[in-house]
């Protein structure tokens, strides 16, 4: 392992995830926003969405296993390829038939491809550099991650509304190229575990070995997972439906002008993970696990104003403002939160178990996510003309489990 920071290797990973993660971050803009436009309706983008994330949880747990039997370098490789393949195969299909299927089946498979693709990437990290690194690492793996995500929405906002989906498609496929060749030649260390029996009966173990780990070893893990849990149910899940549904449909904003705002909001909530993510960075001695519960509770306070900016007002600029610069404090709390907990698990686990330990976690942080992105579909629907209502439900209900998740954070250290 490589003393310094960045490594030949850990650059090239961090260039490999700035490609990779731009195509991504504008490709999930774009499709749905197409689909949101195309259609109107929220419950249907909605349901979409949930179907879009099901993949993603199922085969989380699947990549973690991977990770820890094959070479990290090579399912990186494989799956950015594979997303450019994807991409291209809905840009040939996209007029022939029902487009709304074609949208549905195209993302679920580059969710469920992404879920994948994470464990590879956090369990390459502690290969890579020195534990007294970690933090910092990750910090910069969740900045090279928001910076994506600021300029994806952005230039994807602009590129759609001039030059509409097509030209977004090709850009993301070349992105996905671009990093597959560029991971080609990163080396990480490995290696390999033999398998026990079948290869079902390996997942198999593998799975129930960081079940046991999280639950038996380190069960303050598992009582996290479940805020967070609850937070991505009703918190996360609202701003995904909300964002797109209210700056394209509910507020006054013109339909071109309202798909350029949607990417400039967009583009704030990933201002505001770059900021968690370099502050995360600088501040990684002072920041203590054990008050991260805060972050949660200071990310639910957010969401009032929207709720009170929608009830009291009626210019759909100001809502629009209030909205964003809402949800850009809200994306720094929570990315320097995920960042102390990845660095946590990451720190605790044995080299062995990071992989599988790490795709068990994200699986049960985001099987909430489904249910929410239908759910708040639908009470946006039922709700036309009270969205201020669906809002303040979320941030109620989000208040009281960010209150009652102190306790648990507050044993992290000691666990």
């Amino acid at each position: 392992m490589d003393h310094k920071l960045f490594s030949k290797d850990f650059t090239l990973v961090v260039i490999g995830q700035i490609i990779s993660l731009f195509g991504n971050a504008a490709l999930r803009f774009a499709l749905p926003l197409y689909l949101l436009n195309l259609t109107g309706s929220s419950a249907l983008y909605g349901t979409v969405m949930a179907c879009a994330f099901i993949p993603s949880i199922l085969l989380s747990p699947v990549g973690g296993i991977v990770a820890d039997r094959v070479n990290k370098r090579n399912i990186m490789v494989i799956l950015d390829f594979f997303t450019a393949a994807v991409i291209l195969a809905f840009f040939l299909v996209m007029e022939c038939g029902n487009l709304v299927a074609f949208l549905t089946v195209t993302l679920m498979l580059l969710y469920g491809i992404a879920g994948a693709y994470q464990p590879a990437v956090q369990a390459s990290i502690p290969a890579l550099v020195e534990q007294k690194n970690l933090m910092a690492a990750n910090a910069i793996i969740n900045t090279i991650s928001s910076f994506a995500s600021l300029s994806g929405p952005v230039l994807g906002g602009i590129l759609y509304s001039i030059y509409g989906i097509r030209i977004i498609l090709v850009v993301c496929m070349v992105c996905f190229v671009l990093s597959a060749v560029m991971e080609i030649f990163i080396r990480i260390p490995f290696q390999k575990q033999a398998l026990e029996g079948s290869i079902w009966k390996s997942v198999r173990a593998d799975f129930a070995e960081s079940i046991r780990f999280i639950r038996k070893d380190k069960p303050v893990i598992g009582k996290a997972l479940l805020v967070v849990c609850g937070i991505n149910l009703f918190l996360s899940a609202m701003i995904i439906v909300a964002l797109p549904y209210l700056i394209t449909e509910v507020f006054d904003l013109g339909t071109l002008e309202a798909n350029r705002f949607y990417g400039y909001a967009q583009g704030a909530l990933a201002a505001g993970g770059l900021t968690g993510g370099i502050s995360a960075g600088v501040f990684a001695g002072r920041l203590s696990i054990q008050k991260s519960g805060n972050l949660i509770t200071a990310s639910a306070l957010c969401v009032f104003p929207v709720a009170a900016a929608l009830l009291l007002c009626s210019s759909g600029l100001v809502n629009y403002i209030v909205l964003t610069l809402c949800c850009f404090v809200i994306m720094v709390c929570s990315t320097i939160f995920t960042v102390q907990m990845m660095s946590f698990m990451q720190a605790e686990t044995p080299q062995n178990l990071i992989g599988k330990v790490i795709a068990a976690a994200m699986t049960f942080s985001m099987c909430a996510q489904p249910f929410g992105n239908a759910l708040y579909g639908v009470l946006f629907e039922i709700c036309e003309g009270f969205e201020y209502a669906v809002v303040l439900f979320s941030g109620v209900v989000s208040l009281l489990i960010a209150m009652s998740a102190g306790k648990i954070f507050r044993r992290f250290v000691s666990a």
